[in-house]
């Protein structure tokens, strides 16, 4: 949660990545509904690492989430996913589950319960694992070392940024060793090299395989998962008001309180709470809260709060509180 969202400017220069919406709610919120497998998940503690606009966070979990349990720790510079785990450390101790904010994925999280091996690495199977990080098994299953973007095709077990760790010290301990040895990549401590110094010390590490991975990283990713998430239960169109000459084409999600007259809405649009919309034609984009959109043509866009537009056809990627008229 603390970088920059840089891929998804300028909707974080004034919100963090997690509280951007999809399919009527906050990628936030689906990152939670991932824990609800968990043997107990009423019995757990969260641990949010935070960048300057954690606040935000702290605001929205205690709106929407007050049940939860929270710590907050501030990763003020950007040093990498080790460094934001180290400053969490006094948190760190026992059993631990480590996400990424802008990670989706379905997973049953109930092998936790009887887990014995030392850490557990959550993957799936791609075609290209060249963009990404991949875990080299063994002919028995065991993690031999994780590679960060392979030159080779042949492993495609791509990591998703999902982890189990049997204790919270043991990783703290290679995290101290990474730091000491200084081992970084492009300046940064990555957490891959902190697990292979684990390995080298004769942890036990294997895999667990999941069939559906989301990205909330990027717009186009955004755009993606929306429509899985759409297609996949998250659609309203059956409670959705087809009066003032309204159309809506499924899969979409207009929120209660918006208020639209004489559009075409879908397929894949997410439309926030309190949003205006009349006399418009959108398809395949995700309008946040409180937005205004008036004589348009619209697809492909993402945008913010508090955004007003009158205009024409337009492809947009529009951030909070901002006002544009076409003429």
């Amino acid at each position: 949660m603390a970088g920059y969202g840089s891929r998804l400017r300028p909707h974080t220069w004034s919100k963090p990545k997690p509280l951007i919406q999809l399919a009527g709610r906050t990628v936030l919120d689906f990152v939670l509904d991932q824990f609800q497998t968990l043997p107990d998940p009423k019995n757990v503690e969260y641990i949010f690492i935070v960048g300057p606009q954690g606040e935000q966070i702290k605001a929205f979990m205690d709106q929407n989430h007050p049940d939860k349990v929270v710590h907050y720790v501030v990763q003020d510079q950007m040093h990498g996913q080790s460094d934001a785990l180290y400053r969490a450390r006094e948190f760190l101790d026992g059993p631990m589950l480590m996400t990424f904010s802008d990670t989706l994925l379905e997973a049953d999280l109930s092998f936790v319960q009887d887990e014995t091996a030392d850490g557990v690495a959550l993957v799936m199977p791609v075609p290209d694992p060249r963009r990404f990080g991949v875990a080299q098994l063994d002919e028995t299953g065991r993690v031999m070392r994780f590679i960060e973007k392979p030159t080779e095709m042949d492993n495609n077990l791509v990591m998703v940024g999902f982890y189990y760790f049997r204790s919270g010290a043991a990783l703290l301990k290679a995290i101290e060793e990474q730091f000491a040895k200084d081992i970084r990549l492009k300046g940064e401590f990555f957490l891959a090299d902190a697990l292979n110094l684990m390995i080298d010390h004769g942890d036990y590490f294997r895999v667990e395989r999941i069939e559906t991975w989301l990205d909330a990283g990027t717009p186009e990713s955004l755009f993606e998962t929306n429509r899985y998430l759409l297609q996949n239960g998250y659609s309203n169109c059956n409670e959705c008001d087809s009066e003032n000459g309204v159309a809506v084409i499924p899969p979409s999600f207009i929120h209660p309180t918006a208020a639209v007259k004489s559009s075409v809405i879908g397929p894949n649009v997410s439309i926030g709470a309190n949003c205006m919309i009349e006399n418009v034609v959108i398809r395949n984009a995700i309008v946040d809260e409180e937005t205004h959109l008036t004589d348009l043509v619209l697809k492909d866009s993402l945008l913010g709060r508090n955004v007003t537009i009158e205009g024409e056809a337009a492809t947009m990627n529009v951030g909070d509180n901002t006002s544009w008229i076409m003429k």
